[in-house]
C-alpha cells in the first residue's frame, strides 16, 4: 500500500523497464549489484517504478529467473527471446506485450538507472499524450526515461540494433516535448563498478 503522505500519484501510463542486457562492461550481473543503500540495482529501479506507476512491466532474458532477481509479483515479466541482438530487441518485445493494454503512453526506463527523482517522473507524466514523445533534458543533455505515446508503439516494435527508441525520436522530432529537469539522475546509468561507486559520492 502506498503511503498517504506520498506527494505523487500513480501515472496513467505504463512503465516498461528494460533489464535484459548482458552488462558485459560491469563484469558480472549488475542487476544484482548492491547500491550504497544495500538494495539491489534492478530492485531499486523497479521499486521506484511501482511507487509512481499503476502498471509496471520488466523485460528479462529468456534464461533469467525472476525469483533470483527479486522481481516483485506485482510486476509483469516480458521475455526478450532475442535480447542478445541488442536493446532494440528488448524494447520491441516489451512494446509487443503491451498491445492489449489500455494505456495511452509508455514510459521506457532502463534497469540500471536507479537515481531518477520522483518529481521528474511526475513532471514527465504530466506531459504524456498518445500523440507525444516526452523527453527529459538536464543541462542540455537528453536523458531517461522517455515516454512514448501509443501513436509511436508500432514504430518502436520495428527498431533495430542497439539504439533503443532513438530512431523513433529522431524520426518524429515534431512530436517531441522536451522537459527541462533539475535532476542529474536522468543521465546516470550504471555500466561499470566505477559508476556504481560514484553513486555513493555527495551530489549523486
Amino acid at each position: 500500500m502506498r503511503s498517504k503522505q506520498s506527494t505523487t500519484r500513480p501515472c496513467p501510463c505504463h512503465a516498461l523497464v528494460l533489464a535484459a542486457g548482458q552488462g558485459l562492461r560491469f563484469g558480472s550481473d549488475k542487476r544484482q549489484a548492491r547500491l550504497p543503500s544495500g538494495q539491489a540495482l534492478l530492485g531499486t529501479t523497479l521499486a521506484q517504478a511501482l511507487e509512481h506507476f499503476s502498471d509496471v512491466s520488466v523485460v528479462l532474458r529468456a534464461d533469467d529467473d525472476p525469483s533470483l532477481l527479486g522481481i516483485d509479483p506485482r510486476i509483469s515479466v516480458v521475455w526478450a527471446r532475442q535480447a542478445h541482438v541488442g536493446l532494440s530487441a528488448s524494447l520491441a518485445a516489451g512494446i509487443a506485450a503491451l498491445q492489449d493494454s489500455p494505456a495511452q503512453a509508455v514510459a521506457v526506463l532502463l534497469g540500471d538507472m536507479p537515481s531518477i527523482a520522483p518529481t521528474t517522473l511526475h513532471a514527465l507524466c504530466c506531459q504524456a499524450r498518445a500523440d507525444r514523445i516526452v523527453v527529459p533534458v538536464h543541462q542540455g543533455q537528453r536523458g531517461h526515461p522517455v515516454i512514448f505515446g501509443r501513436a509511436f508503439w508500432t514504430a518502436l516494435e520495428q527498431v533495430l540494433g542497439d539504439q533503443g527508441g532513438r530512431q523513433v525520436i529522431q524520426a518524429n522530432a515534431h512530436a517531441c516535448i522536451r522537459v527541462e529537469v533539475d535532476d542529474p539522475g536522468v543521465l546516470l546509468d550504471v555500466d561499470t563498478p566505477a559508476d556504481l561507486a560514484a553513486l555513493a559520492r555527495p551530489g549523486q
